[in-house]
């Protein structure tokens, strides 16, 4: 199989990395999450001047028509550059759910601002019981005349208290934890009803606990069936695992190249540290964690597109459970080998740890989708 680039997929490359290494440094990061916004609309703009916003999307849309390779591309950048913009939540899982359940006017009147940089997008669906099940809904959306009437509570809503619109899980029908009765909403993050608790996530991001009382939509806001989005929320969510996967790698190989600069520089006993054997060995031992990572990242991305769920998503656990183990070793690694600076907040490293902690517990950590994995059968006979 060919894993070179074409040269399309070099020059996105080539042009989110110098867009990054311009203007997005650690201290230019650490003034962004220090805002309060979670994000600078500066270089919010330049994503969408690069055309990152619409990546995904349909030419008609304001987007390319890019794959899943191009997702990698991007999103391998943006662990490098530890970016805190909620590409995400917007694009991935927001946008995502839009393009494929919405229908042609819903995608017309909503993805095009959002590959604009004008609309972001947040995707309400985790609740408090239902840890890392996706079918498990609590949320009662209820006819109401030609409409629909919303209450209930989300947390951990990635870029929820800067959205402009939020695409909000409701169960429609059955218990709580049916897979069917499950429908999608397109709710104005100001609408009457809805209350939203903005909060900084340890890894410099922002998040937010909302809050659905009587909220009223009409039944335009419905995406797809109103019983039956289960399907397209585990689609659109295996899509944003294999993004992490991804990110996680560019985070990883930042973690490591910054590890292997201080051993060179770190001096101890007269000599640079990295001329000790057992901290060349755990160096070693770094890369090998993180090529086996990226070998799951590229599976994750070539599988994403699967047509077949079952397939789909026995490949997708598969790489989480890799690149989550890959990432908590090269994160524990990299902190101890630069020591006590490692531990402080002014240092780089330490939030490289804190995202890859947060990408590892993200839609399931290692361990829930190693049992996800056993139950497909494993990875060779799905």
């Amino acid at each position: 199989m060919d894993f070179d680039l074409t040269d399309e997929q070099r020059l996105l490359k080539d042009s989110v990395e110098k867009m990054l290494a311009d203007a997005y440094d650690f201290e230019a990061r650490k003034r962004i999450v220090a805002s309060g916004q979670g994000f600078s609309p500066e270089i919010w703009a330049s994503f969408a001047e690069l055309g990152l916003l619409g990546l995904p999307f349909a030419e008609e849309h304001g987007g390319f028509g890019a794959g899943p390779v191009e997702t990698m591309i991007v999103m391998e950048a943006f662990g490098g550059a530890l970016v805190v913009e909620p590409y995400l939540a917007t694009v991935i899982l927001g946008g995502g759910l839009v393009r494929h359940a919405g229908s042609p006017a819903q995608q017309s009147a909503i993805l095009p601002a959002v590959a604009a940089g004008e609309r972001r997008l947040a995707f309400a669906h985790a609740e408090r019981q239902a840890r890392y099940d996706l079918f498990d809904v609590e949320t009662a959306a209820r006819r109401d005349g030609d409409g629909w009437t919303i209450n209930g509570r989300k947390g951990l809503v990635l870029g929820g208290d800067t959205a402009d619109t939020l695409v909000v899980s409701a169960r429609t029908a059955g218990a709580s934890r049916d897979r069917h009765g499950i429908g999608l909403f397109v709710v104005d993050a100001d609408a009457p009803g809805v209350a939203r608790r903005g909060y900084p996530t340890q890894d410099g991001a922002r998040a937010a606990e909302i809050t659905l009382e009587n909220v009223r939509v009409e039944a335009g806001a419905v995406l797809g069936d109103p019983a039956g989005a289960l399907p397209v929320i585990e689609r659109v969510v295996e899509e944003a695992i294999a993004a992490l996967c991804a990110e996680a790698v560019g985070a990883m190989e930042s973690a490591l190249a910054s590890t292997v600069e201080y051993l060179k520089t770190r001096q101890q006993f007269g000599t640079p540290i990295g001329a000790f054997q057992a901290l060349q060995h755990r160096a070693a031992d770094m890369l090998v964690a993180l090529e086996q990572a990226r070998s799951m990242a590229l599976f994750a991305t070539m599988m994403a597109g699967a047509a077949d769920p079952r397939e789909r998503r026995a490949a997708i656990s598969g790489a989480k459970v890799q690149v989550g183990r890959s990432a908590r070793f090269i994160g524990q690694q990299a902190i101890q080998l630069h020591g006590g600076v490692g531990m402080t907040m002014e240092f780089r490293i330490g939030h490289v740890f804190k995202r890859l902690t947060m990408i590892d517990t993200l839609f399931g950590d290692a361990d829930h989708h190693l049992a996800l994995a056993a139950e497909a059968g494993g990875l060779i006979n799905a």
